[in-house]
């Protein structure tokens, strides 16, 4: 960093040493001509790029190589643009998006938060941007509702009206935006005249400043005043800003050149020059090397503007060579900010033939002809896939933007027409379906003041489900048809709910009656006598059948009474096989009484695996048997055969109270 006076790196501008116009020199004449001739000139408009000359060059643009000048020349004009208003120095700091690939809803987030947050002209660029994407997004959004509309719309009496609060939002936000930039150019333009007149001033009161015969040190000192109050003075109009510049440093040249100033202090002051500017040449040279380009570039304005506007002239002996390398470093710099765009331009480039690609794919799905709704459907869901990766491709160059967005426009266009050419084909349909809905609907309602629950219900599932299976009707129709069919099927299943409840009384009695039998059975014991305590088990069961169904939520206590049974059981040593039948008995019985065929269609199909496996364990090992009963050299029946032999006499006995259980299932099915 430079740490001397006027050592200022936070402006942006390059431009060559102290500008001065080919026509402000005449070299045939005096100094005193010189600067009469420079008074003389009137401050209209900014010299031709081709009249401005670097006087640390000698009044030679022969000095300066073209392609330097071409760099130093690009850098001039962003900075003579800046000087008019130094708001744009900071739009550097926001990072430009590629807002072409943004949704609409992220456009208004992103336009909100712009407005909200960041100063008018540091992020006008970016809103301008916004703006032409949400409203090529926006119009094209439009253009599809509009051909929905007319697809589904025949009567030409009723006009075409979309409402979308993202343009609401967006108009508001935009709004606030541009009323807000309005007042500030409103601003900017009275004081730009003010700081032109200022600067003007100071100009004629440098020309003053030439005279032999006034004191050194009170000249030096209103010198210095003038160029403090220059650097002080604001922005001007960029069509005014070389010019003026140039005026001031020819001047300023003078000053140093031709009048009989202190050399020791002119000396010091040209050893100070260069000293900042070979400071800002050695920071050139490190940003060549600097990753990223346009943080270096954005930092070479900054130096030009230095170069330009902060710093004084050197000797005459430094001019060239000084200037010479920070012209040179600087075209290093512009080339390689060359090669970073061209690389963008190849970018672009791809980002064009994946458009270009995705447009085509669009296209063809404009001549498939589908003849099912779900095939419209994953149709449809195809052309928004493309359109989002379209969106997201990226940018293309600037030349064909508006040819591929209207190619793409174009070819989403012919798809909604396309599927739209469908859909009023099948309008009749729809119509016919409405027509049936509308049917089921004045049934819904002629049965949803019915109080016989028992033929009812059955016949409204069956209208439910009536209504599933017919298609769409027409949209307009959609909405209401549908809340008339809902309210007369929720108005009958609400009173039958009712019913239900009422109904649930006597559950609720049945459950509070075991929850004491239980109780009271659990203090129940056996007096030894087999026939006996078996009467009074089966009684317990009788008892608690009859005191009817419990609530569902309560079923729990069933679980309760028969783990009382299951105890008893074991005390009562029944064989196996009748244990497991009573079991087996009362939880059918349960069943039966719950209603629950769905459970007990399971235990059917349960019991019927099961007698499957058993008999077919049974083949298997009286096959094994075989096997070793056949072989020549068996005596007798070793260990193994008898263990099968065991075995199937096991899963015979289990065979027969499957079998049993299956036979009590059909039973009950028939009572």
């Amino acid at each position: 960093m430079l740490e001397e006076k006027n050592d200022n790196l936070s402006r942006n501008e390059n431009e060559t040493d102290g500008n001065v116009e080919n026509n402000a020199v005449d070299t045939n004449q005096s100094p005193t001509d010189n600067l009469e001739q420079s008074a003389s000139t009137e401050i209209t408009e900014e010299p031709a790029e081709d009249n401005v000359v670097n006087p640390e060059e000698s009044n030679s643009t022969d000095a300066v190589e073209t392609k330097n000048q071409n760099a130093v020349d690009a850098i001039a004009d962003s900075n003579a643009e800046e000087s008019e208003d130094e708001t744009l120095k900071e739009r550097h700091a926001i990072p430009m998006q590629d807002y072409d690939t943004l949704s609409l809803e992220e456009l208004v987030d992103e336009l909100s938060n712009l407005v909200s947050n960041e100063k008018v002209l540091s992020a006008k660029d970016h809103i301008e941007e916004i703006k032409k994407s949400f409203l090529a997004k926006y119009n094209h959004l439009l253009e599809e509702k509009k051909e929905e509309f007319l697809a589904e719309n025949q009567d030409p009496n009723e006009d075409f009206q979309y409402h979308s609060p993202l343009k609401t939002n967006f108009d508001k936000y935009y709004s606030i935006f541009r009323d807000a930039k309005n007042t500030h150019f409103k601003s900017l333009q009275t004081n730009l005249k003010s700081n032109l007149e200022n600067r003007l001033a100071i100009v004629e009161e440098l020309k003053e400043l030439i005279d032999p015969q006034a004191n050194i040190k009170d000249t030096l000192k209103h010198f210095n005043d003038l160029r403090d109050r220059w650097k002080n003075a604001g922005p001007i109009p960029k069509d005014k800003y070389n010019h003026v510049w140039n005026n001031f440093h020819f001047h300023v040249e003078n000053f140093y050149d031709y009048l009989h100033l202190d050399r020791e202090a002119r000396d010091l002051d040209f050893k100070h020059n260069l000293e900042q500017k070979q400071k800002i040449v050695a920071r050139v040279e490190e940003l060549v090397n600097e990753a990223d380009i346009n943080k270096a570039f954005r930092e070479l304005q900054d130096l030009h503007r230095i170069w330009k506007e902060d710093i004084g002239p050197v000797s005459r002996e430094h001019r060239d060579d000084i200037w010479n390398k920070f012209s040179e470093l600087t075209k290093q710099m512009h080339d390689k900010r060359e090669v970073l765009f061209e690389n963008q331009r190849g970018t672009e480039q791809e980002n064009l033939e994946k458009k270009k690609e995705i447009i085509a794919q669009i296209e063809v799905l404009a001549t498939e002809k589908v003849n099912a709704h779900s095939q419209w459907l994953a149709q449809i869901e195809k052309v928004e896939a493309l359109r989002t990766a379209f969106f997201s491709a990226g940018k293309v160059p600037s030349d064909v933007n508006e040819e591929t967005w209207s190619a793409f426009k174009t070819a989403v266009r012919n798809f909604n027409s396309f599927k739209n050419s469908f859909y009023k084909d099948i309008k009749k349909d729809q119509n016919d379906n409405l027509s049936k809905k509308t049917a089921l609907v004045a049934k819904a309602k002629e049965l949803q003041e019915s109080t016989d629950f028992a033929t009812t219900t059955p016949i409204m599932k069956q209208i439910q489900e009536e209504w599933k299976q017919i298609g769409h009707v027409p949209r307009k129709y959609s909405d209401k048809i549908w809340k008339e069919f809902k309210d007369a099927c929720n108005h009958y299943f609400e009173k039958l709910k009712e019913q239900k409840n009422e109904e649930n009384s006597e559950e609720v009695e049945a459950f509070d009656n075991k929850k004491t039998y239980l109780e009271t059975l659990r203090e129940f014991q056996l007096i030894g006598e087999h026939k006996a305590d078996l009467d009074a088990i089966k009684l317990h069961i009788e008892t608690w059948k009859n005191f009817g169904k419990v609530p569902f939520p309560r079923r729990h206590i069933e679980g309760k009474f028969n783990k009382i049974l299951d105890a008893l059981f074991e005390k009562l040593n029944l064989s196996k096989k009748d244990t497991e039948m009573m079991r087996f008995s009362n939880r059918m019985d349960h069943l039966s009484e719950s209603n629950d065929t769905r459970k007990l269609d399971n235990e059917k199909i349960f019991i019927m695996r099961k007698i499957e496996e058993v008999q077919n364990e049974i083949f298997q090992l009286e096959n094994n048997i075989q096997f070793f009963t056949n072989t020549r050299n068996a005596k007798k029946e070793n260990s193994i055969v008898l263990e099968v032999r065991k075995n199937i006499a096991i899963h015979k006995e289990t065979l027969t109270v499957w079998k049993e259980k299956l036979k009590q299932l059909r039973n009950l099915n028939v009572e």
